[in-house]
């Protein structure tokens, strides 16, 4: 059985993908998540870096599961690695300040320009949820996932030679050896190296779902209007 971990990119998707009992893992780019989800190896579990499951009304401080995500790297001045995901209202939005407007409606929340910059892809994961439940794709997080690896959130960011080395160590222990190599299989243009390892630790939650080990953020996930899980798995 195969598992995978997804990051998205600027030319789509790059995903680690890891057999469950063989230790076998490799890298691949996809245009589309969906093209991941029907891969030949079939992969099981797929976490993801990026959010699921949107509030009819955006919450202060966003969901439950970013906050508690915050509170985690929050000791290590790391919160800012996680954004608010928008409400759903505002997804529909086609620009900046009408996206702002929706996000806005109810309780005043603000939507950074991050957040809305990732608007195609929010929507391809969501529409690829409702339309195929069950598939097994779920939300992550690579600094939480660091955080576990290493007992303690990492201080260094990971586009610093101090942060990237940390990441190979924890990827390292964690059966992901290759994870330096694949970093250079790709156009930077297309796949960042630091997408490969944000790729290769959620990964690694993907295989901890397999074995029945990986923790929800919160502890008991809400769902959204359509039954979207609104969790961070680590």
């Amino acid at each position: 059985m195969f598992v995978a971990g997804v990051d998205g990119c600027k030319g789509g998707w790059v995903a680690v993908f890891r057999h469950a009992k063989t230790r076998t893992s490799f890298v691949r780019f996809a245009e589309t998540l969906a093209e991941i989800v029907d891969a030949p190896e079939r992969p099981r579990w797929i976490a993801v870096d990026m959010p699921m499951g949107f509030a009819d009304i955006a919450e202060p401080g966003g969901r439950a599961c970013e906050r508690a995500a915050r509170r985690i790297l929050g000791p290590a001045g790391r919160a800012s690695c996680v954004f608010s995901a928008p409400s759903r209202g505002a997804l529909d939005a086609q620009d900046y300040p009408e996206a702002l407007a929706r996000n806005r409606e109810g309780r005043g929340v603000g939507l950074s320009k991050q957040a809305f910059n990732l608007f195609p892809k929010l929507r391809e994961v969501d529409a690829l949820l409702r339309a195929r439940p069950g598939i097994g794709v779920f939300e992550s997080h690579p600094e939480i996932v660091f955080a576990r690896m290493a007992g303690a959130p990492l201080r260094a960011a990971k586009k610093t030679p101090e942060g990237r080395a940390a990441r190979l160590a924890l990827l390292a222990q964690a059966g992901f050896d290759d994870a330096g190599h694949w970093c250079g299989l790709f156009a930077r243009k297309t796949v960042a190296p630091d997408d490969v390892l944000d790729a290769a630790a959620v990964c690694a939650t993907a295989l901890r779902r397999a074995r029945g080990l990986a923790e929800p953020l919160p502890a008991a996930p809400p769902c959204d209007r359509y039954g979207i899980e609104m969790a961070i798995w680590r």
